[in-house]
């Protein structure tokens, strides 16, 4: 470990000694100091080894944003345990599989998010179960983190961090998410997602104060900006989208000269929303971030940046991009070509997959599936996601795993997925069913609600009498997609 670093735990305890009273998290109501954060995830970690949690192990975490949430990583991480965030809202057949690869001694998740043969505990019930909240044994954990992610297989994957949970001694440089000691960073995204966890670690460890939602709401949002004085948010584009399109006079009434940086990324910005919040904001507030959870290499743009590159996710800071053809050639600067990646050289791998596999060229350069180009400043611009991936919010979805949920239905012949625009999500998602007499829309509905978490199930549902697949297995949901886009625009102008 080199000598500027520590682990995560000692960070903490660190933070408690020298500002023991100042707010570390926040959520509704309830505050917790940095010295009441470090004294309880060390009661919850005792709890956690009661339960045959020990340095290695992954511990899956499924609850909203919450002051428990925050509490039950650190706790994690002072045993060298790895959280392991699920949305709280998966179905059982979904939690089991990612418990499959995870393979935790225990789940913390509030009642009623069970797995098969795994103990389920609330925070409250660790905390319950020691009184000592003297210092442990300092550890690190080997793996940062371990967020899920479906798949083209339909199947969910585990993205295992590169990094070890530690953090500097002293982190006196803003870094790349340009946080000092004194910023107030307000999340209003779920932090079962990469960037919002990531983020909000990156506030506390820094020593400033973690402000969260518990869920997103336009209104709200810009009433805590105003309410805790926030210096710093994480925002989505759609986030954005319903907060622009609130009425005007509603926007007026808070203020948010407090902000001094707004991140937004996760999905495509459309241009015009973009520019409005920098007009709204000012450019030196807006920046934008874009990367896989994988990390291999990230893009950043500021706002005055962005004025100069209009529709640009931003120049190379880390590791390697470059857009490729199909035979794996680089391609000058303004030709469209898939993304490929690859990390920095003499630099560590920055994840491992469980339960897939990296799409690859040789030399170590990875895809995550993007489409886009680079001009002759360096400077990347995304055209489009590859067909097999739906952006919906924010949120990955894959066709294949939307599929295999409907096909279990004993009607169902065969289905696609496509997804549709939608000015508030990006994209909706449409399933095209192909079933035999009697199934219809409700029934399917009912079907995918056992299944499939709310943001995957379809918004509408097509039936065709027609096979959608080929002899070799094969759906063309490209063509699939653009006739429907066709057919609504033409309803449109008829």
């Amino acid at each position: 470990m080199p000598e500027d670093t520590i682990s995560l735990g000692e960070r903490l305890r660190r933070l408690a000694l020298e500002k023991p009273h100042a707010p570390a998290v926040s959520c509704e109501a309830e505050t917790l100091d940095f010295e009441a954060l470090h004294r309880r995830t060390n009661r919850i970690a005792r709890g956690l080894a009661t339960h045959g949690v020990k340095l290695g192990d992954m511990v899956t975490i499924g609850l909203p944003n919450s002051v428990a949430f925050i509490e039950a990583c650190w706790a994690c991480w002072k045993l060298g345990a790895t959280p392991q965030p699920v949305s709280w809202r998966l179905p059982k057949a979904e939690l089991q599989a990612i418990v499959e690869l995870a393979n935790p001694p225990l789940v913390i998740a509030l009642p009623g998010m069970e797995a098969d043969d795994r103990p389920r505990v609330g925070v409250d019930d660790l905390l319950a179960l020691s009184n000592d909240d003297s210092d442990l044994e300092d550890r690190i954990a080997p793996v940062l983190k371990a967020p899920t992610s479906g798949g083209s297989t339909g199947r969910p994957k585990l993205i295992l961090s590169g990094s070890a949970g530690v953090t500097q001694a002293n982190p006196t440089d803003p870094g790349l998410w340009r946080l000092d000691d004194d910023d107030i960073g307000l999340l209003p995204a779920p932090l079962y997602h990469n960037g919002p966890f990531g983020t909000a670690l990156a506030v506390t460890t820094q020593g400033g104060h973690l402000v969260l939602m518990p869920r997103f709401d336009p209104e709200a949002t810009l009433r805590a900006v105003e309410q805790h004085r926030a210096t710093w948010i994480y925002l989505v584009p759609t986030m954005m989208s319903r907060i622009w399109r609130l009425p005007e006079e509603v926007r007026a009434k808070y203020d948010l000269s407090s902000l001094r940086t707004l991140w937004h990324l996760a999905a495509p910005c459309p241009p015009w929303l973009k520019e409005a919040w920098i007009e709204w904001l000012g450019p030196e507030v807006i920046m934008e971030l874009y990367a896989g959870t994988e990390a291999q290499a990230v893009t950043t743009i500021s706002g005055t940046e962005w004025l100069a590159h209009r529709g640009s996710v931003g120049q190379v800071r880390s590791g390697e991009m470059r857009a490729v053809d199909e035979a794996g050639a680089t391609l000058p600067p303004g030709e469209v070509g898939e993304i490929y990646m690859r990390r920095a050289e003499d630099t560590p791998p920055t994840y491992q997959y469980l339960g897939a596999t990296a799409r690859t060229l040789p030399g170590g350069w990875e895809s995550l599936g993007d489409i886009g180009w680079f001009d002759a400043d360096g400077f990347l611009y995304l055209a489009d996601r590859r067909t097999d991936m739906i952006l919906v919010g924010g949120s990955n979805v894959y066709p294949a795993e939307i599929e295999a949920a409907i096909d279990e239905h004993p009607l169902v012949q065969s289905s696609a997925v496509v997804g549709l625009p939608d000015d508030d999500l990006g994209n909706v998602i449409h399933a095209i069913v192909q079933a035999g007499p009697g199934l219809g829309a409700d029934d399917l509905h009912r079907h995918l609600a056992a299944q499939l978490v709310s943001y995957k199930r379809p918004r509408s549902i097509e039936f065709v009498d027609e096979p959608l697949r080929d002899d070799a297995g094969k759906v063309r949901r490209t063509q699939l997609r653009d006739a429907r886009i066709a057919a609504a625009k033409q309803r449109a102008g008829a």
